[in-house]
């Protein structure tokens, strides 16, 4: 290989290196909430529902509200499916618990139009390493025991 032929090689793939390294830069590493970590969440949170006689539906959902695990417990509400999966979207997209939001809708209830919202405290979000990874969302018991089992479910999975 001629000596201006092996220069261009290296200059095109010092390029290539110099554009690849910036399109990294703009990216970030970020850790995702697995089906086993949301399956360890609902298990454990299950478990409290069942020590308890609740019978209620667990939802786990992605940082972005997306439905990662699902269980509906015998005898649970149908209308539960909703507002867990309800619960546990919200919470992740507010990164707070619904909690929250469920004791300010009384002092601005403009909060309540918020769409596809549910201001129902049971919502949770999963935080590890200071950073929302997902969150859970449970109904069917009062809104205090629902938060109780998603808090259960989510100290199961930092064990």
């Amino acid at each position: 290989m001629s000596p201006i032929k092996c220069f261009k090689s290296l200059l095109i793939f010092a390029l290539f290196a110099l554009l690849s390294s910036h399109v990294f830069a703009q990216t970030i590493d970020k850790q995702v909430l697995s089906l086993e970590g949301a399956k360890t969440i609902a298990a454990a949170a299950e478990a409290q529902a069942i020590a308890n006689k609740w019978n209620v539906v667990i939802a786990v959902v992605d940082d972005g509200g997306h439905l990662i695990y699902l269980q509906r417990m015998d005898k649970a509400p149908t209308g539960s499916v909703r507002v867990a999966q309800g619960k546990a979207r919200t919470s992740a997209a507010f990164r707070r618990p619904t909690s929250v939001f469920d004791k300010m809708a009384n002092a601005r209830p403009a909060l309540t139009s918020i769409p596809d919202a549910v201001f129902l405290e049971g919502g949770v979000p999963v935080v590890l390493n200071g950073r929302v990874v997902g969150a859970v969302g449970v109904s069917g018991a009062s809104s205090e025991q629902d938060a109780q089992m998603a808090e259960a479910g989510i100290s199961a999975l930092k064990k």
